[in-house]
C-alpha cells in the first residue's frame, strides 16, 4: 500500500486506523476553510495569523475549537465542522 494515497487518521482510537486520503481542491476559492484550535498554547496565535492572511487574499474562514488538547472532540464539534466547512486546517502549536 503506498503512503501517498492513504492518511493516518488523528482521530481517537483504539488502535490505527488508515484512511484512503482525499484530492485536495484545486483551489480554496468560494469554499469556507475551517480553522480548528486544538486548545494548546499559542495555536490561536497561529490560527489568528493564517485567518488574516486569507481574509487579506478573499478567502473565506470559520472558526471552531474545543477547550483543551487533552480531551478529544465531541462529536458535536466534529458534525458542526463537517456541516459549516469545506476544508479544514488544525492549529497545532506551542
Amino acid at each position: 500500500m503506498s503512503t501517498m494515497n492513504w492518511m493516518r487518521d488523528p482521530t481517537a482510537e483504539t488502535g490505527a486506523v488508515m484512511r484512503a486520503r482525499r484530492a485536495p481542491p484545486r483551489t480554496l476559492e468560494g469554499l469556507t476553510v475551517g480553522l480548528f484550535d486544538i486548545g494548546k498554547t499559542r495555536s490561536d496565535e497561529f490560527l489568528n495569523r493564517i485567518e488574516q492572511r486569507m481574509g487579506e487574499r478573499g478567502i473565506n474562514t470559520k472558526r471552531f475549537g474545543k477547550p483543551t488538547n487533552a480531551k478529544v472532540a465531541s462529536k458535536e464539534i466534529v458534525d458542526k465542522v463537517v456541516s459549516e466547512a469545506d476544508v479544514v486546517l488544525i492549529g497545532l502549536s506551542d
